[in-house]
Formats: C-alpha cells, sequence, structure tokens
C-alpha cells in the first residue's frame, strides 16, 4: 500500500504543567497533561497526552510524550497512539517529530504505521501538522 500525505491543524484545547523538581533552577523538570483538537487529516475533538519537559533554561528546553488520538484518520475511524519528541527554542519556536506506536491502531486503523511532525511559533492558536501514514492490516 502506497505511503498517504494528509495535513491539518490542531489547537490547544487545555495545557496542565507541575513541576517535577525545584521551579527555581536549571535545568528542571515538568510533566504536562494537555488535551488537543485536531482538524484536516486528523479529526479529533480531544486527544490525551502526557509530555516529560526538561528545561534547560526559562525558554529552552526538550519533551517527549505520548497522545492517544481517537477519531478519524481521512475518513477512517479508530484509536492510535503518538510518541512525540521535540525541543523549545528561546525565540518561542517548538518543532515536534513524532511517530505511531506499533500495534497502537484499532478499528479500521488496524495496521497503521506512519510518522509526522509540527513546528508552533509563540501566539499561533492553530498549529499546522503534517502526517505521512499508511494502514496495513495483517
Amino acid at each position: 500500500m502506497p505511503v498517504t500525505e494528509t495535513t491539518g491543524h490542531f489547537t490547544f484545547a487545555d495545557w496542565k504543567e507541575n513541576p517535577v523538581s525545584p521551579e527555581d533552577s536549571f535545568p528542571r523538570l515538568a510533566h504536562a497533561t494537555v488535551t488537543n483538537a485536531f482538524t484536516g487529516g486528523i479529526e479529533a475533538e480531544a486527544t490525551v497526552c502526557d509530555y516529560a519537559i526538561a528545561y534547560g533554561s526559562g525558554t529552552t528546553g526538550t519533551f517527549a510524550g505520548m497522545e492517544l488520538v481517537t477519531g478519524r484518520l481521512d475518513g477512517r475511524a479508530g484509536t492510535f497512539v503518538l510518541e512525540e519528541r521535540g525541543r523549545f527554542d528561546s525565540d518561542g519556536t517548538v518543532h515536534c517529530a513524532f511517530e505511531v506506536v506499533e500495534g497502537s491502531g484499532t478499528g479500521e486503523l488496524t495496521g497503521l504505521r506512519g510518522t509526522g511532525g509540527f513546528t508552533y511559533r509563540h501566539g499561533e492558536t492553530k498549529v499546522p501538522y503534517t502526517f505521512a501514514y499508511e494502514v496495513t492490516r495483517s
């Protein structure tokens, strides 16, 4: 099956961040629980996302997380998990790459494999994403 490329946008519906280490020192760690809403190729009203964040300074750092997506992918209904890794820079730009966790696709998305990413710039209300995927049934 050929790889399909799709695009769209997501918005941060909710962001709750809690410090894991002292807030007044660097490096420091934090934990964030996030809800996103996707439109476009991925349609999901409210994802569930969990991040571990390592701050190098007050404005720079890296993160890793998992996002549970329940909805539709180009019209196919199901659920899948994205593993995400990224960084944020002092100018407010966030760069993130993600990959579907193997075996996490359900419903019409069983056998889903794919990768994608996004770049967020401080102040944007809608974040554009790209996603290249294939669905192979075993």
